[in-house]
């Protein structure tokens, strides 16, 4: 049986990566599927991909950062579904550069879409969230089980070299997390965060010359990691290996599942063990 059928789950950065991984994973155990990503092409593709395997999903695009995109996604969930069971805020990018290089711009690029963006996606279920629930309470005695998953890194619960903004960000998402667990506990909502180590997307894929490029809202960005990188995290990886999409998309579907109905608050480190 489908642990999450008649479920409604959100993700956000779903176009592609994690983010397409964590999708297709709940969407295949029964829910329906809210995809966001900036680009509405690779959105459509993946709810394209969950429809194809006999799935519902549909498409919210746009970007996180936008002062209206709060409204309009939650708005959206609910005008397709009529409720909203999980999110998962997934959306982000890595701009990185050493402290020194680090211009106000760049810095509060990762605190808006990492920390500020989350913040504000939340804010606004809030305001569906607090009156449903507490229908469901004066009526069962208890509201439904929802469920919050954040998306942190280990480089914002340990740092990392030339990643002040991104890690900063990321941590900011901790306190967010066991913050929001504990006013939301009343509405019978769970909220989690994954700290996610190497995972391989298009963040940090392999390059042997020049690094790759993407385009983020106009503005472009060095990613991947070079040959020597990655071997030095694949020898010092106690699995021997960095993660793929669907590794962390399991580790985000253990906090969706009904068997972490008692877990909140908590961080859960997806790293392989580095």
């Amino acid at each position: 049986m489908s642990k999450l059928k008649g479920q409604i789950a959100i993700v956000t950065g779903a176009g592609r990566g994690v983010g397409r991984a964590t999708a297709m994973m709940l969407a295949k155990d029964g829910a329906c599927v809210v995809v966001n990503d900036l680009d509405p092409d690779v959105a459509a593709e993946t709810v394209s991909l969950i429809q194809q395997s006999g799935h519902e999903a549909t498409v919210v695009a746009g970007s996180v950062t936008d002062s209206d995109f709060p409204s309009l996604l939650i708005q959206g969930a609910l005008d397709a579904y009529g409720g909203i069971d999980i999110i998962v805020n997934n959306a982000g990018y890595i701009w990185n550069g050493a402290m020194h290089n680090h211009s106000d711009e760049q810095f509060q690029a990762m605190i808006d879409v990492h920390l500020s963006a989350p913040f504000r996606i939340l804010r606004e279920f809030s305001s569906w969230l607090r009156p449903q629930a507490n229908k469901e309470i004066e009526a069962d005695g208890q509201a439904r089980c929802r469920k919050v998953v954040n998306i942190s890194s280990v480089s914002g619960t340990t740092g990392s070299a030339t990643q002040i903004a991104y890690s900063a960000a990321k941590a900011g998402v901790l306190g967010l997390t066991k913050t929001l667990a504990k006013e939301w506990g009343r509405y019978n909502v769970t909220v989690n965060c994954v700290a996610f180590g190497p995972i391989d997307t298009r963040l940090t894929q392999p390059y042997s010359d020049a690094p790759p490029t993407i385009d983020v809202g106009g503005r472009e960005f060095k990613v991947g990691l070079s040959e020597r990188q990655i071997q030095g995290l694949t020898t010092t990886s106690p699995l021997g290996r960095t993660g793929k999409p669907e590794d962390a998309a399991g580790a985000v579907y253990l906090f969706c599942i009904p068997e972490s109905n008692f877990v909140t608050g908590e961080v859960l480190t997806c790293s392989g063990g580095l």
